[in-house]
């Protein structure tokens, strides 16, 4: 008994040294700021676990980025990390590199094909823009989850699989449920530890780090020492909104590097749209000097969303209330919703 003792305790502490030694060695998701360590301290609790994962927010905040993460941070991290965007592939081709396919299954299916999900056993896999999917995908991708088995496209007999899921979306998949087009069952199985990834606008103090960071890349892709960012280069980049987020930010650095003379990166190197000064008023002129407080706060909420293109999960999140909160003032203020 105190040998299988000491062998699990062995074990353990093998296994604790491993989970230090990736954590030393992973690049972790650059960022300092309150709303980046918050997310960063959930996925540091919850990677070392099989729980899966539903990471949400805007385009280009760095949901895969912070998947892999969670990867690297996990027991699975000496196996595969693989991932596809759901969005990017028809139903019929998403399902057979999701879940393989038997020879003769359909038109072109000449031999068995071994899907991502069995690729990637004892592994993790990613799921994008898992919004993006059909119900009958749901439906497979439920089972999944639930009885941890795959059925390939054709076949009939269901193949155990041992993975990690991690799923993203910059839907609301509550508003997808109520619509009809996303499953309630799939997105509770999906939704046992939600990280809200924040967009750039509320992370300003990250997006020095954050550019250094891409400077240095892009610099060792080039064999180049890094450029710097002038101060007033920097104050543009940190005034400007990133409708984009990190991968807009990344964009406009890489262009930055191209465009610069010499060592120094100055404003007229970076995008226009970043630089450009903003000389819309936020709220209308009216002809009272002292609106109620009622007014200013319909004007200021038909600006945000009009500015998110009248998507009104979007306008919520950028005004930080639920999208319930939002609907109930819109009705107030007489205002379709």
């Amino acid at each position: 008994a105190e040998t299988r003792q000491l062998k699990v305790e062995n074990t353990t502490l093998r296994q604790e040294l491993q989970r230090r030694d990736r954590n030393a060695s992973a690049q972790r998701p650059v960022g300092s700021s309150r709303a980046w360590t918050r997310v960063l301290e959930m996925v540091e609790t919850v990677a070392p676990t099989d729980s899966t994962v539903l990471i949400t927010g805007e385009s280009g905040t760095g949901k895969e980025v912070l998947a892999r993460w969670i990867h690297d941070l996990s027991p699975r991290a000496g196996n595969q990390f693989l991932s596809i965007n759901c969005g990017a592939l028809p139903e019929s081709l998403l399902e057979s590199e999701l879940f393989g396919h038997v020879k003769g299954s359909f038109t072109g299916a000449v031999k068995d094909k071994t899907g991502l999900f069995a690729a990637a056993a004892k592994g993790t896999f990613f799921l994008d823009e898992i919004g993006e999917t059909t119900p009958a995908t749901q439906v497979k991708l439920l089972r999944v989850l639930q009885q941890r088995e795959i059925i390939p496209v054709g076949g009939t007999e269901a193949l155990p699989i041992d993975l990690r899921l991690v799923a993203a979306t910059n839907r609301d998949l509550e508003d997808e449920i109520k619509r009809g087009s996303f499953r309630g069952d799939l997105y509770y199985r999906l939704n046992v530890i939600a990280i809200h990834l924040p967009p750039l606008r509320d992370r300003r103090d990250d997006v020095p780090l954050l550019a250094e960071r891409f400077l240095a890349r892009l610099g060792a892709l080039r064999g180049e020492e890094p450029k710097r960012l002038a101060p007033s280069a920097l104050e543009a980049l940190q005034a400007y909104d990133w409708p984009g987020n990190v991968r807009e930010l990344e964009n406009a650095i890489e262009r930055a590097m191209i465009m610069a003379d010499g060592d120094t990166i100055e404003p007229s190197a970076l995008p226009e749209r970043v630089v450009a000064r903003r000389a819309e008023p936020l709220v209308a002129e009216r002809t009272f000097t002292n609106p109620t407080l009622d007014a200013v706060e319909r004007a200021y909420i038909l600006w945000v969303l009009q500015s998110e293109g009248g998507n009104k999960s979007k306008a919520a999140a950028t005004l930080g209330i639920d999208a319930s909160t939002l609907y109930r003032k819109l009705a107030r203020y007489g205002v379709d919703g």
